[in-house]
C-alpha cells in the first residue's frame, strides 16, 4: 500500500491508500486491538469519524476508517457499480487484505445499510453491528432528496456551481440540531470531495444514483436471523430518518439495544460526538 497525499485543504482521517479488488480505497488502520471498522454514510466521507475514531483507538483498539468508493478520496471509476451492495462485497475483501477476519462494524446513514447486507450475508465477518441513523427498510431517499433527484434531470446542479453548492448545503444543516454543528469550516469539509464539475458529477454518479431503497427492502425479512450483538443509536430529532425506524429495527432484529439522543439530529457524530463514543465504547466493552 503506497501512501498519498490529500488534496490541499481537504481534511480528512484517510490519509493513506490501498487496492482492493482493482480499485483504490482511501483509508487508515491505527492502533491494536479487536478491529472496529467505521463505515461512513451520505453526502459524507471520513472525515465523518474524526471526533471519535482517534478516542476508540486510544481506549485499546484498532481503528479502521476509510472512504467508500466513488466518496472522498478513494477512486471514483466510470462504469463500475458503488451501490450499497456493492460496497457491502467490497468490505470484506479490504478486510481480507488488511489480514482482518471479523470485526465491529460501526455505520452511519447508508453505511447502515452496507452494514445490515454484510450481516446478513456474512455474519462471520461481523462481530458486532452498531447502526447510527442509518437507512433501512423503505425509509430512503428522503423527500427532500427525491426532489432533488427530479430537479436534477437537467444536470442544473452539474452544472451551477452556486446552485449545487447551495443545495448540498441545505440539506447539510438539516442533519443537526445544533447549527454550529455544522459551521462554515465544518461544512466546506463536507462540500470539498464535489469541487468542480467532475466532482460534482461524481457526486451524483456514485451516491445520488444509487438512493434507493431496495437493496434494504431486499433483507428485510431476513433480520430476524441476525445473532451477533446490534445496537441501534438514533438523533431525536433526525428529520432524515425518522425514529419509528430505530423502534423498528430494534423489534425486528433479536436482542438489539436501542439508545435515543435527545437534542440531536442525522449526522450525530457532529452533533454528539462525545455521547456518540461513549455509546460506542460501551457497545464495545460490554456486549458478549
Amino acid at each position: 500500500m503506497t501512501p498519498r497525499r490529500a488534496p490541499a485543504g481537504f481534511a480528512t482521517l484517510a490519509g493513506d491508500d490501498i487496492i482492493v479488488d482493482g480499485a483504490r480505497l482511501a483509508f487508515s488502520m491505527q492502533g491494536e486491538g479487536d478491529p472496529v471498522v467505521f463505515v461512513h454514510g451520505t453526502p459524507s466521507h471520513s472525515y465523518l469519524w474524526r471526533n471519535i475514531a482517534p478516542r476508540v483507538r486510544d481506549a485499546g483498539f484498532q481503528t479502521v476508517v476509510y472512504d467508500l468508493l466513488g466518496f472522498g478520496r478513494s477512486e471514483r471509476p466510470l462504469g463500475r457499480d458503488t451501490s450499497v451492495a456493492a460496497q457491502a462485497d467490497l468490505l470484506p475483501a479490504m478486510l481480507d487484505v488488511l489480514g482482518i477476519g471479523s470485526a465491529t462494524i460501526i455505520a452511519h446513514d447508508i453505511g447502515g445499510a452496507i452494514g445490515q447486507i454484510l450481516a446478513v450475508h456474512r455474519p462471520e465477518r461481523v462481530r458486532k453491528l452498531m447502526m447510527i441513523d442509518t437507512v433501512t427498510y423503505d425509509s430512503w431517499p428522503s423527500e427532500t432528496w427525491r426532489r432533488i433527484i427530479r430537479d436534477n434531470d437537467d444536470l442544473r446542479y452539474v452544472r451551477d456551481e452556486g446552485e449545487f453548492s447551495a443545495m448540498l448545503s441545505r440539506q447539510l444543516r438539516m442533519t443537526v440540531s445544533d447549527p454550529e454543528s455544522m459551521n462554515e469550516t465544518i461544512l466546506r469539509n463536507y462540500l470539498l470531495p464535489h469541487d468542480g464539475v467532475a466532482g460534482r458529477g461524481s457526486f451524483f454518479t456514485h451516491q445520488v444514483r444509487h438512493y434507493d431503497s431496495r437493496y434494504t427492502q431486499e433483507i428485510s425479512s431476513q433480520l430476524p436471523s441476525l445473532t451477533m450483538p446490534v445496537r441501534v443509536v438514533w438523533g431525536e430529532n433526525d428529520l432524515w430518518q425518522p425514529v419509528s425506524y430505530a423502534e423498528r429495527l430494534c423489534r425486528d432484529i433479536p436482542g438489539a439495544q436501542l439508545s435515543i439522543i435527545p437534542e440531536a439530529g442525522h449526522f450525530l457524530p457532529e452533533d454528539a460526538p462525545e455521547r456518540l463514543t461513549e455509546q460506542i465504547l460501551d457497545f464495545l466493552d460490554n456486549t458478549a
